[in-house]
């Protein structure tokens, strides 16, 4: 079974960057697609981006192009949300999750069921 562990989040200053670690295991890191998603305190869980071995990477949500960027090392079987000019609304527990297999990256609408497997998440706290 395919399992994802996320590392990397902790307290920031606004403005400053952190590099998210999704480290995979379980499945054959070959044609993915893996997202990167968040969810803010009292708040429902958005889509961030996704990195498909295909199509590259595919933003979610607006507000993050220029300043987020997804990458991935095959070799390590793991992928990397790396975070600019952080905000204190950026503020939430970020999770990563994967469609195995998969060549394109899911497409809204109701993308969290199109995820087969997710991370228990790591908290990102951006301090004004």
């Amino acid at each position: 079974e395919a399992q994802l562990v996320e590392s990397g989040g902790g307290l920031v200053q606004a403005g400053g960057s952190l590099r998210l670690s999704c480290a995979t295991s379980g499945f054959t890191f070959g044609d993915y697609a893996i997202g990167w998603f968040r969810q803010a305190p009292g708040k429902e869980r958005e889509g961030i981006l996704c990195i498909s071995s295909s199509d590259g990477t595919t933003y979610y949500k607006d507000s993050v192009k220029g300043r987020f960027t997804g990458s991935s090392d095959n070799a390590k079987k793991t992928a990397y949300l790396r975070m600019n000019s952080l905000k204190a609304e950026d503020t939430a527990v970020y999770y990563c999750a994967v469609v195995i297999a998969a060549t394109r990256c899911p497409r809204p609408p109701n993308l969290y069921p199109q995820y087969e497997y997710w991370g228990q998440g790591t908290l990102v706290t951006v301090s004004e």
